[in-house]
């Protein structure tokens, strides 16, 4: 069953996921970044710009946009399954132009998401990657603190640098600006549970790789 999206959820996830676990290289321990303020935290978003991840060409043919939470099981089973075989078929043959925005269920999403963007729109896919393979193991113990700082692994694993990951993972500006850019498009796209597509305009729910390829090939006329 895929997940739904609630109010509650969407609350929790814009007022927990202003509270940000940090270490530093020299820690043993994972130490507490108090709450930002809500004003401040609003003040910085507004000079935010999110910028769209993508993948394929600017012109190809379709336009796929995916809806995808990082703790999402069935993202991640998409992201291991199937994505491979339609960036291989589809993406990278310039037949689709491939679109992800993240959906924030829980502060731990967004806070992966911070981490992703972290590395700039050449790495992102790659760390997006790592995180959904890792997904049961950095999401396994429940704990914020310990959660964060699998999440700052993954972070140096995919070679970002540990102060300039650091800063990322306390941008309360950032958090802040994503959270309203979720609600936004959310909100346009009429998303309520993950992963979701939208296939040319046309909202699509999950599916394996088969009967998308198949959606694919009749948008493209083949």
């Amino acid at each position: 069953m895929q997940r739904k999206l609630t109010l509650a959820a969407l609350a929790a996830a814009l007022i927990a996921g202003a509270a940000w676990y940090a270490t530093t290289p020299s820690q043993t321990t994972t130490a507490f970044t108090a709450p930002f303020g809500a004003a401040t935290a609003q003040s910085a978003a507004e000079n935010v710009e999110i910028v769209e991840m993508v993948m394929g060409a600017e012109d190809a043919p379709v336009t796929v946009i995916e809806y995808a939470s990082y703790t999402c099981p069935h993202c991640a089973n998409f992201h291991k399954a199937v994505l491979p075989e339609l960036k291989k078929n589809y993406i990278d043959t310039g037949k689709v132009k491939f679109v992800y925005r993240e959906v924030y269920f829980d502060r731990f999403g967004l806070w992966a998401s911070m981490v992703a963007r972290c590395g700039g729109e050449m790495r992102f896919f790659g760390i997006t990657d790592l995180i959904y393979e890792g997904q049961k193991e950095w999401t396994a113990s429940g704990d914020p603190a310990t959660i964060a700082q699998n999440l700052r692994k993954i972070g140096l694993t995919a070679g970002i640098d540990g102060e300039a990951l650091d800063a990322c993972m306390q941008d309360a500006g950032k958090a802040q600006a994503l959270v309203a850019w979720f609600e936004e498009n959310a909100k346009a796209d009429d998303i309520s549970s993950t992963p979701s597509f939208i296939v040319d305009g046309e909202k699509q729910s999950n599916m394996n790789y088969a009967d998308f390829s198949a959606l694919l090939d009749s948008k493209l006329g083949e």
